[in-house]
C-alpha cells in the first residue's frame, strides 16, 4: 500500500496516524517532491474510478490562476486536466492510498483509511 501525502496536510497526518495505529505496512510518497507523471496519474485515476476533475483541489491558488472552474469536465478535456495535475501537483487531492488489491481511494476520512486497510486484509 502506498499513500500520497503532503506533510503539511492535517488529513494526511491523520491518515498516517491511523495507519501507524493499525500497524499497517505502507510506503509514503511525498507527491509534491516525487511528482507523479501523466501516465501515473491516469493509472491512479483508473484505480480510483474517478476523473481528473474529481481529484482536483479547485480552491488552490494554482487552480484559480489556471481558471480551472471554467474548464470543461468531459472526455475532450481529460488530458488537459491530467497535464495540469502533473504540472501543478498541489492540485491533487490528498491523501490518496493505492491499495494492494489494485484499487485506490481518496482517504480524507477515517472511514476511507479503514476501507483501504480492509481491502489489504481481504
Amino acid at each position: 500500500m502506498e499513500i500520497w501525502i503532503n506533510p503539511a496536510c492535517s488529513k494526511c497526518r491523520s491518515a498516517l496516524s491511523l495507519l501507524d495505529a493499525e500497524q499497517a505496512d505502507y510506503t509514503v510518497r511525498r507527491y509534491l517532491e516525487d511528482v507523479p507523471g501523466e501516465d501515473e496519474i491516469r493509472a491512479v485515476l483508473e484505480r480510483l474510478g474517478l476523473e481528473p476533475w474529481d481529484i482536483t483541489r479547485t480552491q488552490e491558488a494554482d487552480a484559480k490562476e489556471l481558471g480551472l472552474k471554467d474548464w470543461p469536465r468531459d472526455e475532450g478535456a481529460r488530458d488537459r486536466w491530467i497535464t495540469a495535475l502533473a504540472e501543478h501537483p498541489r492540485l491533487i487531492q490528498r491523501p490518496i492510498i493505492t491499495a494492494d488489491d489494485g484499487t485506490a481511494l481518496v482517504a480524507r476520512t477515517e472511514e476511507a483509511v479503514r476501507e483501504a486497510l480492509d481491502r489489504k486484509r481481504s
